[in-house]
């Protein structure tokens, strides 16, 4: 009998056969069976066990990846987050993808981009912009934040909605299953971009600069990644992969999967 992680993969290859060579996407029929199947999969499923700590301290990296599988069509792995570990705010060019938290508590901000309105030129920025910086401004919104269990439906992202986001463990140890479509692939034109939040010089500084996303109030899990928070345009900087973050690589534990 297959596992449970080996339908995933099939699934997903199901869902998302499309999406590699460009194609219009999956099928929201396709994409319910796959959510489906995901939101049954626990850390037992992948070899973890129920609650698996691990140690703050020590000069290992923050974050670690398990990979699973990957295809021309999409990727599947589990991420595992230190207590008090942030995977900074970046972007998935072009891509779905769907996350399930195994064990812990996840604090996710989900952003969609936008076109911008005016040139950033236009405005000043606080902090203040070097002239080149200018080409790395992004216009976007926060479209959703909250606070995701292992009982927590799975969160989904598209190419044009809170395709950029930033993952933090809450409260301990934390990990989720990943699954997006298709790969980063840089040569392609998806690499992943990592972004800092800023603001006109003219406006008060938002209350979410130091942790972009966190609103006032509990927000509450919807369709998509969570609910609750108004939309809320923003600035965005691309900056380079910040210093104190970088992710490891572990052996995955779990079944095999073959696709």
């Amino acid at each position: 009998m297959s596992s449970l992680i080996q339908k995933v993969a099939r699934q997903a290859r199901q869902t998302f056969r499309s999406t590699g060579g460009g194609g219009a996407g999956p099928s929201a029929e396709s994409l319910g069976q796959l959510r489906k199947l995901v939101s049954q999969v626990r850390a037992e499923d992948v070899g973890l066990g129920a609650s698996r700590p691990r140690s703050s301290g020590g000069k290992g990296p923050p974050v670690t990846y398990m990979h699973i599988c990957e295809t021309s069509c999409f990727s599947m792995g589990v991420f595992l987050l230190r207590p008090g570990a942030c995977i900074p705010l970046h972007d998935h060019p072009g891509m779905h993808g769907l996350l399930k938290v195994l064990y812990g508590k996840l604090r996710i901000n989900g952003f969609d981009r936008l076109e911008a309105s005016e040139p950033p030129e236009a405005l000043a920025f606080s902090p203040p912009l070097l002239p080149y910086q200018y080409n790395s401004v992004r216009r976007a919104a926060l479209r959703s934040v909250g606070e995701f269990g292992d009982n927590s439906p799975p969160c989904l992202l598209a190419p044009h909605r809170e395709n950029l986001h930033q993952i933090s463990a809450e409260d301990g140890p934390a990990a989720f299953l990943d699954i997006l479509a298709p790969p980063y692939d840089p040569a392609d034109g998806r690499d992943c971009h990592y972004y800092q939040l800023i603001h006109p010089a003219a406006s008060p500084a938002p209350a979410s600069a130091a942790a972009p996303g966190e609103t006032e109030g509990p927000a509450a899990a919807s369709d998509n990644c969570a609910g609750g928070a108004a939309q809320k345009e923003i600035w965005l900087l691309e900056i380079p992969q910040p210093e104190d973050f970088w992710c490891g690589g572990e052996a995955y534990p779990g079944p095999k999967v073959s696709i």
